[in-house]
């Protein structure tokens, strides 16, 4: 049972970092040898292929890495595709375009532009290949920055930013300010030149006629 649970342990780890991990760092994460690490690796693959399951686990020189097996990629490439050409959702386009007119900025200026939590909107855009990461802010948590792809100015038809199109003039830009308590990492002291939310425009109010 032990080392069923160790083995659970090790395929957890494997999963959740979807690419090839050295058995140092794995001994370190799981509390054991890197030997014993190869002893788990050795189970679980076992395990694997007598379960008939479609994952199998490779090793790569003294790294390790959870893999699908060759025989089911027909059938991965074919959803991938049916994902990769589904629509935008409108929450989707709202968080491009926040990010477009403002980037570099942080899931959480998103949000703070949104007021709704955008971190799997934001995940589902560089999963398609329309955001990636930018580097990090040096404030405290040092949160993550994103931006727009090449693959974004290919599907809107653009070979530049500067070719997007113009915010309305009365949408006036006004600087986020963050504070000490925001878990954006955004401080007082924070640099956030550039990063500016645009709010819709709104139709002035008509005066009052002035009394005789």
């Amino acid at each position: 049972m032990a080392l069923e649970m160790e083995c659970a342990a090790l395929e957890a780890v494997l999963f959740a970092a979807g690419e090839p991990m050295e058995a140092d760092r794995l001994a370190e994460a799981l509390g054991c040898t890197p030997d014993e690490v190869h002893e788990r690796a050795a189970a679980l693959s076992a395990h694997l292929n007598e379960s008939g399951s479609g994952l199998q686990v490779l090793q790569l020189g003294e790294s390790y890495q959870l893999t699908t097996r060759e025989q089911h990629a027909e059938y991965i490439r074919a959803a991938l595709e049916v994902k990769r050409n589904t629509p935008l959702s409108n929450a989707a386009m709202e968080t491009l375009t926040i990010i477009a007119y403002n980037q570099p900025v942080t899931k959480g200026f998103v949000e703070r532009v949104r007021g709704v939590d955008s971190s799997s909107v934001v995940n589902t855009l560089v999963e398609r290949g329309l955001l990636e990461e930018a580097g990090r802010i040096e404030v405290p948590g040092r949160p993550v920055t994103y931006r727009t792809t090449a693959q974004f100015l290919r599907c809107f038809g653009l070979q530049s930013l500067e070719e997007l199109p113009p915010l309305p003039e009365s949408a006036e830009p006004q600087l986020f300010e963050g504070d000490d308590t925001d878990d954006d990492g955004f401080g007082d002291d924070a640099e956030l030149t550039g990063t500016a939310v645009y709010e819709d425009p709104v139709a002035p109010e008509e005066e009052a006629p002035l009394p005789d």
